[in-house]
């Protein structure tokens, strides 16, 4: 099964879509429920990563028997230091964002903390991508 969402960047009124609509499916499918809560933790960390740094994503999801693997894609100014991004508490978060509540520095240390795989590749400037695998 695949699932594919679009984000808009600031526009924190759609962020959690995504991770939502996952979670329903994933519950659905029979998934259990401790490797549901880590995946929707991850996905939603993400979704919101794009939301508040870049201007637009993608999320591709591939849901198999055994694993869901996804990929956020977004267009923004990349991650110029990712060892220094996943660090808890490091945060390029803008003032505004700060206010709404997010932009703790928790995004990327959260993700990895509740995947089976991640890797993430960005170009300064461009784009970043997080690719990210859970099994059941």
């Amino acid at each position: 099964m695949e699932l594919d969402f679009s984000i808009e960047g600031g526009d924190f009124t759609q962020a959690g879509q995504a991770s939502s609509r996952v979670k329903k499916v994933l519950k659905q499918l029979g998934v259990d429920a401790k490797c549901i809560k880590s995946i929707v933790i991850a996905l939603y960390e993400a979704e919101v990563n794009v939301v508040a740094h870049a201007y637009k994503g993608q999320i591709h999801i591939q849901i198999d028997k055994d694993k869901i693997q996804t990929l956020i894609t977004d267009e923004g100014p990349g991650i110029p230091d990712i060892a220094m991004a996943m660090t808890e508490g490091f945060s390029t978060a803008s003032k505004k964002v700060r206010e709404m509540g997010f932009g703790a520095g928790m995004g990327l240390p959260n993700i990895k903390k509740n995947t089976d795989e991640l890797k993430i590749d960005s170009v300064v400037g461009q784009s970043t991508t997080v690719s990210m695998v859970n099994y059941f």
